[in-house]
């Protein structure tokens, strides 16, 4: 039995797509799994380090890692209509960012790379948690924030106005879904092993489709402070068709947001195709 280290964060719609492969509820050709949970920015950097076999991560960070790691077709985090949003405490035109103080939820973070993108003068961001970004904003220790995750259906509950949507902006200026998380696993795990984890996880991402009430406990486990409409939402946002297979317009999403990541110069140029094969 080989026991692979397998990162992702406590998020609902992680928790709802790892849970059949983490309790042994599908077939792994053998393999076993030991979970580590934690947010996106940490799973990044504990990658960078290579620390983890297996690991969601932000599509931002496979730019730096794909000599190293390969990017599975299944588990990932795509679509439309989902992606950052920047909030500030009062309202004021996208244009109006240059020179404001951002936050940002880390470095390697696709919402970090989008708003680079979107305008590369925007360049006094603040590196914060995820969670800390709209209690920043709403304090006034920053001007505006980039918001992920569930923050999307809570920040007006602190009073905090959408800025910019990242998402949207991306859909209008690509016409792709916006590619924010993937799974990727080790390349020296060797190929057959890869393709035995990428067909588990498809699996275990149609298992949880199939009986959406079986890995409830567990994602309430991990996520306390969400009200269940608001895990619902979480899971219906981010999970869908891309998390079974990515397809042929999710890879192409995913290789235009490394093409303009190089011709940005913010992820290094690489000709490495980051999937298997």
């Amino acid at each position: 039995m080989s026991h692979l280290t397998l990162g992702f964060s406590p998020c609902p719609n992680d928790t709802f797509i790892f849970h059949a492969l983490i309790h042994g509820l599908v077939s792994a050709g053998g393999l076993s799994f030991r979970e580590r949970l934690e947010d996106v920015e940490s799973l990044n950097r504990l990658v960078l380090d290579h620390s983890l076999d297996i690991s969601k991560i932000s599509f931002h960070l496979l730019g730096h890692i794909r000599d190293d790691y390969a990017l599975l077709r299944s588990g990932g985090a795509l679509g439309r209509g989902c992606g950052p949003l920047v909030v500030a405490r009062h309202p004021f035109d996208p244009s109006e960012l240059r020179g404001k103080r951002i936050a940002i939820p880390g470095r390697y973070t696709t919402a970090s790379l989008l708003l680079r993108l979107f305008d590369p003068a925007l360049d006094t961001l603040v590196i914060m948690p995820f969670h800390e970004i709209m209690g920043g904003v709403a304090r006034g220790e920053v001007d505006a924030g980039v918001i992920i995750h569930e923050s999307r259906f809570t920040y007006g509950e602190q009073g905090l106005h959408s800025i910019l949507d990242l998402g949207k902006w991306w859909e209008e200026e690509t016409g792709q879904p916006i590619p924010l998380g993937g799974i990727v696993a080790r390349r020296d795990l060797g190929t057959g092993t890869l393709l035995v984890i990428e067909h588990a996880l498809r699996e275990s991402v149609l298992y949880a489709q199939t009986y959406p009430d079986a890995a409830r406990e567990y994602i309430r486990a991990h996520s306390q402070e969400m009200s269940d409409e608001v895990c619902d939402a979480h899971i219906t946002l981010y999970v869908n068709r891309h998390s079974v297979e990515l397809g042929d317009d999710g890879e192409a999403a995913v290789m235009t947001l490394l093409e303009r990541g190089e011709a940005a110069g913010i992820i290094p140029r690489s000709t490495r195709s980051p999937f298997i094969l």
